[in-house]
């Protein structure tokens, strides 16, 4: 290695869990091609088996689950449901990419699972704060600006240590269709430098 050119890191193994449109994923497959984002998608675990992200999944030829949260199924077998395969495809992170299921996390997995938020926590975080609920929480309370939060996710809704923030202006006549699109574009560039700086620290 010439130059003083930073070394590239291993590629960072992780796991995704989606419960809709796969957009996350999708996002994090196309860094992957664009800017040789060091992360190897292992695993994707699926909430619902009509999730729109296991077509993504499937056409990039990753191994995918759909584990549903049945209402005979306990927290904890839910946990160990989810959790188990991610243990055997032995990754690193476990990457939330829109999963709107409340799962535990086991002591092993502590400061390993990560979350997105559409707002800069711990503003409009907590339970029933998703989508475009939070937008419109951020609007009616008059906020001048917004974006989003990589966070490490523990047992509480949008809790736990962050990684980094994004920020972006909210503008007086923004809808929150308006400020969802612009948060999700600082999405797709968060979510990408966390799991980049995360690599980096691993290597």
């Amino acid at each position: 290695m010439s130059g003083g050119s930073k070394p590239t890191p291993s590629p960072l193994p992780i796991a995704v869990l989606i419960s809709g449109g796969g957009t996350t994923l999708r996002n994090l497959l196309d860094k992957m091609q664009s800017e040789s984002l060091p992360i190897e998608i292992r695993l994707v675990i699926s909430s619902s088996p009509t999730a729109k992200g296991l077509e993504f999944a499937k056409a990039a030829g990753i191994p995918h689950l759909v584990i549903e949260k049945k209402k005979t199924l306990s927290d904890a077998a839910f946990s160990a449901a989810v959790f188990e395969p991610c243990r055997e495809a032995k990754v690193r992170y476990v990457v939330m990419g829109g999963y709107l299921k409340h799962v535990l996390i086991p002591s092993d997995f502590d400061q390993r699972v990560l979350n997105i938020h559409p707002a800069l926590l711990p503003a409009f975080g907590g339970k029933g704060m998703y989508g475009h609920h939070v937008h419109e929480a951020v609007i009616a309370a008059g906020a001048k600006e917004s974006g989003c939060t990589v966070h490490y996710v523990d047992n509480e809704y949008d809790h736990g240590p962050i990684i980094l923030q994004r920020k972006v202006p909210v503008f007086p006549a923004d809808s929150p269709e308006d400020l969802q699109q612009r948060v999700f574009g600082a999405e797709c560039d968060a979510y990408p430098a966390a799991l980049r700086q995360l690599a980096m620290q691993a290597s």
